[in-house]
């Protein structure tokens, strides 16, 4: 959506130069995404680690206290964090990206200093014994609760790292989808080509059935000119045509329930309410005229 807003904004070209400028655009994004990910990691990571420069801070005080010697360091060893940290393309997309020169110490032990008040991180650090799913859940406790959930620190974010108040959606979208992971990752090519396909397929399918997916939304603006309507609104109502169109793999209702959510999230509060009443319309029309051909999902093979 992102990609099409800057080049629909800019001097007007022919489909083919548009499309051109998109997918330079398109694929800028995508490698930003991937590189802000790596940091998101690291930020939750290194929250984690700091129990032990904690425990040893404490532990050589001149006069430590009986609880400045027993800081618990069980989160420094955690095996889901772990696992990742050994993972050599993830070392490696580290250093490619320079990753570590974005972490900023002080925002770490606010982090850490809110993680060990947490009734969480006390229930995790007194539990007699070790799951997969207790590992897991902890760091994702950090990255969701203190870092994503954390305002000051997301106004930071978009102050001091390139892209994130445009790209902070993916980057969100590629930390829950590393949790639910269960397989070694490559971080050198997270993104799969089939993702880059679809998203190189759907910028220039918009650009290429701009005339004739405004045609079918022009006459569902009810008491509205197109002119009026914002611009992201009628980019996306492009996008979602496009998907019930040209998109044989994606369900009517995926579609339609994914561009409300992103009007409410990116145009104005009325945003998700209009694309559903248009989309919902258009798809009506389609499916009378059997325009719409998805694949039965329901089919077993």
């Amino acid at each position: 959506m992102q990609t099409l807003y800057t080049v629909t904004t800019m001097e007007p070209g022919d489909a083919e130069l548009n499309k051109k400028k998109g997918t330079a655009i398109l694929n800028e994004k995508l490698n930003r995404s991937l590189d802000l990910f790596i940091v998101s990691i690291l930020y939750t990571f290194r929250t984690a680690q700091y129990a032990e420069t904690d425990a040893a801070q404490r532990s050589s005080k001149y006069l430590p206290t009986a609880e400045d010697l027993n800081v618990s360091t069980r989160i420094a060893a955690n095996e889901f964090m772990w696992k990742i940290l050994s993972n050599q393309t993830f070392t490696e997309k580290v250093k490619e990206v320079k990753a570590e020169q974005f972490i900023d110490d002080e925002w770490i032990k606010k982090l850490y200093l809110q993680l060990v008040q947490s009734n969480e991180y006390k229930a995790y650090i007194s539990a007699t014994d070790k799951t997969a799913a207790s590992e897991k859940a902890i760091i994702q406790y950090i990255w969701n609760k203190l870092i994503v959930e954390n305002e000051s620190l997301q106004e930071y974010f978009t102050e001091e790292l390139a892209g994130w108040e445009d790209d902070k959606e993916m980057v969100v979208m590629l930390m829950d989808n590393l949790f639910k992971s269960s397989s070694k990752i490559n971080f050198l090519n997270h993104l799969s080509e089939e993702k880059r396909e679809y998203a190189h397929n759907l910028m220039q399918t918009v650009i290429d059935k701009e005339e004739y997916c405004m045609t079918l939304i022009q006459p569902k603006l009810i008491n509205w000119d197109a002119d009026r309507v914002a611009l992201i609104d009628l980019i996306l109502l492009r996008m979602g045509v496009s998907e019930l169109l040209y998109f044989p793999t994606i369900p009517t209702k995926v579609t339609i329930n994914e561009y409300i959510e992103i009007a409410k999230l990116y145009s104005t509060p009325q945003s998700g309410q209009f694309v559903n009443g248009v989309l919902d319309n258009i798809l009506k029309d389609l499916e009378k005229e059997n325009l719409i051909h998805k694949q039965d999902h329901s089919r077993k093979s």
